[in-house]
């Protein structure tokens, strides 16, 4: 990637930064469109209230485009946990009903469905993680006739491994199976088409790869989940026509806005509107290509040095999530020691996670390898 575009992000003057996929910094251009959001509330109120509304209907259309939806599929909620509680809870569950995910998803994607295995009977099926993989053939053979969804992330966040939504996605849609992801660990640095992967709802929130600000996540819901998923929280922004006020019983909007109760995080959605532009200017093909060299070239050099690397090197199972393990050094140790040089990286279950961006460098690479220890 180029010196302009590296540019955009200060926080290079700083840090060697290497975790996105915990919380990433923001660019110049998304701190730019928050100021400036910020600063006209600061002077001028709600009087420009319109305007912004436009704006943010702009950012679905953005974020539409990032994932081959319809701008009307689009939400914004606080985070991903809400946007995939919003799923679970919206379904009208039947005694014997059972939902498949796996063992090692991040607790978002875990927390819901326990508590409707507490509450409700509902059946939670979990596939276990095979020396840093999920194997596709044990996730659909635990779907049976009484499956009702399939929830599971873009990319696994302490392995890396990504998941092969398009072949479970079809799956599902031949068997009439809801297919709902978590895709925090691998929008903004990996392409991803919901029609091609029969994905009926995801929730992504900015601050990882999107390099956006916290606070704010796309919720995408497909018009077929829409006649499935009913809101299960209701506010008075979630009708067909909010702004009239002396209709007071109103049926729900036709679009994903149904799941914006009230009033949205808008500094947030137009700071997301920003890093979304920024992808969209750069190639998200290019972008993903340059990732994933980075993440291979990272790979090599970890085995090369005696590490283990964990993630997955197949084909099609590569993300820009890399993690590692040595016998004689804890990912704890390595990760602190990699802190006191301003190398920023995190430990997750016992493994060293690494996790550039596309404004990254070979060189800062090299920075981290020559700083661990053999």
């Amino acid at each position: 990637m180029n010196d302009q575009l590296r540019a955009l992000f200060p926080v290079t003057k700083n840090h060697v930064y290497l975790n996105h996929a915990a919380v990433a910094p923001i660019s110049v251009p998304v701190f730019d469109a928050m100021m400036r959001y910020q600063q006209d509330l600061l002077e001028h109120g709600l009087v420009h209230f319109r305007e912004w509304g436009q704006e943010v209907r702009q950012v679905r259309k953005l974020a539409a485009r990032l994932i081959n939806a319809w701008a009307d599929e689009i939400a914004f909620a606080p985070n991903t946990s809400t946007g995939l509680a919003y799923v679970a809870n919206g379904i009208d569950w039947r005694p014997g009903d059972n939902m498949v995910t796996a063992e090692c998803e991040f607790p978002a994607n875990l927390q819901p469905w326990f508590r409707l295995r507490r509450e409700q009977g509902v059946e939670l099926r979990l596939a276990k993680e095979h020396d840093g993989r999920l194997e596709t053939e044990e996730i659909l053979r635990l779907v049976d006739e009484r499956t009702r969804i399939v929830s599971l992330s873009f990319v696994e966040y302490a392995s890396g491994f990504r998941n092969d939504l398009r072949t479970i996605g079809r799956f599902c849609r031949e068997r009439d199976i809801l297919f709902l992801v978590d895709g925090i660990q691998g929008l903004g640095a990996l392409q991803l088409d919901v029609v091609d992967c029969c994905i009926d709802a995801l929730s992504a929130d900015a601050h990882k790869f999107l390099l956006g600000p916290d606070g704010v996540a796309l919720l995408y819901v497909s018009r077929r989940a829409m006649e499935r998923v009913k809101p299960s929280v209701v506010g008075w922004m979630s009708v067909a026509n909010p702004f009239d006020f002396s209709e007071l019983e109103q049926p729900l909007a036709p679009s994903a806005c149904r799941f914006e109760p009230g009033a949205l995080n808008t500094a947030g959605v137009v700071g997301l509107g920003a890093a979304l532009e920024l992808f969209l200017k750069t190639g998200l093909a290019e972008i993903e290509s340059y990732v994933l060299g980075l993440s291979d070239y990272l790979s090599e050099q970890l085995q090369a040095r005696g590490y283990r690397v964990v993630s997955s090197r197949r084909a099609g199972e590569t993300s820009a999530i890399v993690c590692c393990k040595h016998e004689r050094h804890s990912a704890e140790q390595l990760y602190e020691l990699l802190n006191e040089r301003q190398i920023v990286t995190t430990p997750r279950l016992g493994r060293l996670r690494i996790s550039p961006h596309f404004y990254n460098t070979r060189a800062e690479l090299d920075q981290l390898l020559a700083a661990l220890p053999d």
